[in-house]
């Protein structure tokens, strides 16, 4: 097996990827050519098929793996595959958990871990919204320790909606440590739901894209409609507790543009979203600068359009 982010350029390799994506195109000239997005557990490649009517190219689908034969090029500082030869793989010849990227962290120990901080809410309406979940629902606990946080940008991997919840949790506990103005009960059930829409929004790998339901509401409506789901079930649930839970839930993205419905309006909303983007920002840079192949020993990333600036690593090495 090569992983992705051990190939190396004018490489020939022939080895089996999953194919996250395929697109066809045409060239200048009315060429036909297909785009791939080659997977494995490290990472993505770009993949060109130049002759897709040869008779090298056996057919395949997207979501396939398949044995590719071709060379490693670059293209824009990108690593790429030109494609000569693909067939379809037999099952015997790929592991599938080689092909989902997943993360660096132990599940078990991580639920564990954000299981202890629900045990720390001691509002008894707070506390049942979180056990509704993260305690009874064993389906939903199942799901959500697999999950990606993202279809791309940060946490896009397996386990990386676990990973994403306790990173955000953790900063949350800091805040309440900080500043008493914050409300731990209302903090904590507000940090441990804020995604839990995403089990909805997005499909398990390998396919890891939006679902109907996650283009159509997005998963700050679904969260909200799955907390309705929980507070209908708790006896006498104070109306007024469960709209500030449900605004800290809506506003986490924290602007408009960003997909919030309203903006953060109580001191826990405004806590959660910072936690929130603090954590998916500095994961997409651990994500940026992990592989450090990418930047051809240059210091230097180029503009980053998520960050609207120019990156690099500090000259201290960890």
């Amino acid at each position: 097996m090569r992983y992705i982010n051990t190939l190396c350029e004018g490489e020939t390799i022939r080895n089996v990827y999953l194919c996250k994506g395929k697109r066809s195109a045409e060239t200048r000239n009315g060429k036909p050519y297909d785009n791939l997005i080659l997977q494995d557990k490290t990472g993505t490649l770009d993949g060109k098929v130049w002759d897709p009517n040869s008779s090298g190219i056996a057919d395949y689908d997207e979501l396939d793996f398949i044995e590719v034969f071709g060379e490693v090029t670059s293209y824009n500082n990108a690593l790429q595959l030109n494609i000569r030869q693909i067939r379809k793989a037999y099952e015997d010849e790929y592991n599938p958990a080689d092909y989902m990227p997943t993360t660096e962290k132990n599940e078990d120990t991580m639920y564990q871990e954000l299981l202890n901080y629900g045990q720390q809410i001691g509002n008894t309406y707070l506390k049942q919204v979180v056990e509704y979940y993260f305690v009874n629902n064993q389906e939903f606990v199942k799901v959500f320790k697999g999950h990606s946080a993202a279809k791309s940008v940060h946490h896009g991997f397996a386990g990386g909606l676990l990973e994403h919840t306790l990173s955000v949790v953790k900063m949350c506990e800091y805040m309440v440590g900080a500043y008493p103005i914050l409300n731990r009960d209302l903090l904590y059930t507000a940090a441990m739901c804020h995604d839990i829409g995403k089990v909805k929004e997005l499909s398990a790998f390998p396919k890891n894209d939006y679902t109907d339901e996650g283009q159509l509401l997005g998963h700050i409506v679904i969260g909200v409609e799955m907390l309705n789901d929980a507070i209908r079930e708790i006896q006498d649930f104070p109306e007024k507790l469960a709209n500030e839970l449900k605004h800290c839930i809506i506003s986490h993205h924290g602007e408009l543009e960003y997909g919030s419905p309203k903006k953060p309006a109580l001191p826990e909303a405004f806590a959660l979203n910072f936690a929130d983007c603090a954590d998916a920002k500095m994961e997409t840079l651990t994500e940026i600068f992990k592989d450090s192949k990418n930047m051809k020993d240059k210091e230097w990333t180029g503009y980053n359009r998520l960050f609207e600036t120019n990156l690099r690593k500090s000259s201290l090495e960890k």
